[in-house]
């Protein structure tokens, strides 16, 4: 288990988090041109990397967990309203406990999302990884302050999140290592339902981070972006 790895995911979503209180007005635009960037760089890293390496031990049943994941990722943000997305909105008080059900969702979420990590050298998902919870922490925060959380309260929950990521790659680590139990042998659908999460996470960002599902040209620049340096250290790599 790599220190580095994290401290960087730890900062990712601290930072984005604690952002809330430096910058005033209306950030919209910068959010989702790093939503756009961090989905499509996510979305390369699961097709170049984590959907082969998944598929190495010939556990045909690898498909239905992907199927799994990317179904219970729904599940997710109907306590979420789709925070991990960047959406920032008033939640409907309604159908969860406030803001239990926004954290657990979100802890949840976070914490599959570090489990892949700990498989061969996944450095490109790190930093994916880090970069896709920057504005998702900073939405979490936004909500937890409009809804009249104390600062403190929403920085404490903010660094709960923020340790979530770190959790799940040290659970994956000892997992892959045989330390849990017998759990190592389902390593591969286990990685399926990352992967499913992953696939639904990025390809929701990518079609709703703008207005009417257009691209702009902005929009379409962070794109490519993102998916060309997956592409390019995956090409590295080989």
């Amino acid at each position: 288990m790599d220190l580095w790895k994290v401290i960087i995911l730890f900062l990712g979503a601290f930072l984005g988090g604690v952002s809330v209180f430096l910058f005033k007005g209306d950030n919209k635009k910068t959010l989702k041109l790093v939503l756009s960037f961090s989905g499509a760089y996510l979305f390369g890293i699961t097709v170049l990397h984590l959907i082969p390496d998944a598929y190495h031990g010939n556990d045909n049943y690898v498909g239905v967990f992907i199927m799994i994941g990317f179904l219970f990722q729904i599940i997710l943000e109907q306590f979420s309203e789709g925070i991990e997305h960047g959406h920032i909105h008033a939640p409907q008080h309604e159908h969860y406990a406030f803001p239990i059900g926004i954290l657990l969702s979100l802890c949840v979420h976070a914490f599959l999302e570090g489990m892949p990590i700990a498989e061969g050298n996944q450095n490109q998902l790190v930093y994916g990884i880090a970069l896709h919870h920057i504005p998702a922490a900073f939405a979490l925060a936004t909500v937890l302050l409009a809804n009249k959380q104390s600062s403190r309260k929403t920085i404490f929950f903010v660094i709960l999140f923020a340790v979530m990521a770190p959790s799940g790659y040290f659970f994956s680590t000892q997992l892959s290592a045989g330390g849990i139990g017998n759990l190592q042998k389902y390593y591969g659908r286990i990685m399926g339902i990352v992967i499913g999460i992953f696939l639904h996470i990025s390809t929701t960002i990518l079609f709703e981070s703008s207005s009417d599902h257009k691209f702009t040209i902005r929009k379409m620049i962070a794109v490519v972006l993102g998916m060309g340096i997956a592409l390019g250290a995956f090409l590295a790599e080989l």
